[in-house]
């Protein structure tokens, strides 16, 4: 991704932790491997412009940039094939950045591929059972960093694999393992899995082995080809029904200026659709009395805690429940509590507030012929689209429909339709999974 300037110039032209484990049932085979989200996780995504830049700009001119048409910034969390320092990617540069309406993307730029990239990048190794040791290590490591700097979980971590020769058998499985076993270890942990990639030296490989039953499928994929044309689709050797729901990002300009505020930065230009960074924005309650955090967005839900007048609270994501003075909103906290969005100092008390996210927890579909989108939580509902086989079901809300397979559960989604949670690779396919509300 980003090399050295000059290096990679020359590349384009050539190419024109140990935390606590919560533990997610046992895959019975790949690709789809279900997320076990925490209490107080949820997943973000993005749509429109972002930018990389090989350090993260200073918090001075990402104000400057608000002026940009971008809206998400990619930053180099964590790996040892980190080219450039980053002294301002600090927590308070997370906080003080995303309260500018910036989203996040995290970046993990560890170990190489054994045959490509540049030659001091450290390795993937050549034997499988290494290599996913390596894979496990390297989430590890992400989330380690990503802990640090306030990034939440139900965040993405993209890991950047540079070129590589796809045709080298024995490289590409060793890629392929290094990247099964990283999406594998973010899914148990709460996270959501991203791989960066060249689109003609490596992505094919990963779109050949969508449906494999050797490899874990990630979440999302982001890909370099710097032909100037900033499209989600028609990528060649990555048909368009795989990661097809929120689920591509792509690089499609090397490095180059452009100046805004008055501030230049050194930047690669991308097209967003897809899964970023989670991070929690500090709010007051203003209620005059305790505020009662509930265990769901609704008051008949359970009084977990309360909050003081005044208090800060960590507001994570906002989702629909009943209304409660002028407001239908309930804001999620990072403990995984909810609290009504009336007696918080948001910018509305009626509605949502940017730049919170609305609450969503993103689950791939297993269904080898796609599944169905329908306009209420049973099959008598009308069809309304469908999702293809690994596209992420965005989560806001289960609750009880007609029984499919043997599941009762549907699953509301972020766009008002539902389906049945029997396809969805989540904890359960037989009752309810967490942190997913009630409807």
């Amino acid at each position: 991704m980003r090399l050295l300037a000059s290096r990679r110039r020359l590349v384009a032209a050539a190419l024109a932790l140990a935390l606590p484990l919560v533990l997610a049932p046992s895959a019975a085979a790949e690709p789809s491997t279900s997320t076990a989200y925490r209490a107080g996780a949820a997943s973000t995504r993005m749509t429109g412009r972002a930018f990389d830049a090989c350090t993260a700009p200073s918090l001075a001119a990402m104000r400057a940039w608000t002026a940009s048409p971008y809206r998400a910034v990619a930053v180099y969390l964590s790996g040892a094939s980190r080219t450039c320092a980053q002294p301002e990617l600090t927590a308070s540069w997370v906080t003080e950045v995303s309260r500018l309406k910036w989203r996040l993307i995290p970046i993990h730029k560890g170990l190489q591929p054994p045959c490509g990239a540049r030659a001091t990048d450290p390795k993937i190794s050549l034997t499988p059972a290494t290599a996913t040791t390596q894979g496990t290590a390297a989430a590890n490591e992400a989330i380690a960093a990503a802990k640090a700097l306030g990034m939440l979980p139900g965040s993405v971590f993209y890991n950047d694999i540079e070129f590589y020769d796809p045709a080298n058998t024995a490289c590409r499985t060793a890629v392929l393992t290094y990247l099964s076993a990283w999406t594998k270890r973010l899914h148990a942990t709460g996270y959501v899995s991203g791989v960066y990639m060249n689109l003609a030296k490596g992505a094919e490989n990963l779109a050949d082995t969508y449906t494999s039953a050797s490899y874990a499928r990630p979440d999302a994929l982001w890909i370099a080809r710097y032909d100037g044309v900033a499209s989600l689709t028609g990528w060649a050797g990555v048909p368009d029904s795989r990661w097809a729901v929120h689920q591509r990002g792509k690089q499609y300009l090397g490095d180059h200026d452009e100046t805004y505020g008055g501030v230049t930065i050194n930047i690669d230009s991308d097209q967003w659709d897809g899964p970023v960074a989670t991070v929690a924005y500090t709010h007051r309650a203003t209620s005059t009395t305790p505020l009662a955090a509930r265990s769901g967005p609704s008051t008949s839900y359970g009084t977990v805690k309360t909050y003081a007048p005044g208090a800060a609270l960590r507001v994570v994501c906002q989702t629909p429940g009943p209304t409660v003075g002028t407001s239908p909103v309930w804001d999620k906290l990072s403990d995984g509590t909810y609290v009504t969005d009336y007696y918080v100092d948001t910018a509305s008390q009626t509605t949502y507030t940017s730049p919170l996210p609305r609450c969503a927890y993103p689950w791939q579909v297993n269904s080898a012929t796609g599944l169905t989108m329908r306009t209420g939580p049973g099959t008598s509902y009308a069809t309304a689209g469908s999702i293809a086989d690994g596209g992420l079901a965005w989560v806001v809300c289960q609750r009880t429909g007609t029984k499919v397979g043997t599941s009762p559960i549907w699953n509301k989604l972020d766009n008002n339709r539902w389906v049945s949670d029997y396809y969805v690779k989540n904890p359960s396919g037989t009752t309810y999974s967490t942190p997913a509300p009630r409807c």
